[in-house]
């Protein structure tokens, strides 16, 4: 777990600093040769790599923490109804609604992950949307 958190942060890293040499490549090529490089613009391709890197750590993120309030949810029923075996209509159903509002949490993270796939904003200021 540790190793390829590491290693994500290191990728991560490694994109947000190797980002100003894509640019300065641009710029030199385009001074260099201006109709070769008319149509190379790593813009579009960076705001598309953001949105899919977004889209998977909102995911990533929203089912972790919803997996985690869930096996809690279910550890706390389960003390619950073993130490007052009377009540286990009650504690059941509270459990059943506790978990119902943990599950929203990775409903609302595919929510924005589909909107930054599919409906990202930035998409129309570098010029790939209409």
């Amino acid at each position: 777990m540790k190793k390829s958190l590491i290693y994500s942060v290191l990728a991560f890293v490694l994109v947000i600093v190797s980002a100003p040499f894509v640019f300065a490549a641009t710029q030199a090529a385009a001074v260099a040769a201006p109709a070769v490089a008319a149509g190379v613009d790593y813009t579009k391709a960076i705001v598309l790599g953001c949105g899919l890197l977004g889209a998977g750590f909102a995911m990533g993120f929203g089912a972790i923490g919803s997996g985690l309030g869930l096996g809690q949810a279910t550890s706390g029923a389960s003390n619950a109804v073993g130490r007052n075996p009377e009540a286990q209509g009650k504690v059941m159903l509270t459990m059943m609604v506790g978990m119902a509002m943990t599950e929203s949490v990775a409903i609302y993270a595919l929510v924005i992950s589909l909107i930054m796939l599919y409906a990202n904003p930035l998409i129309k200021y570098v010029g790939l949307g209409g």
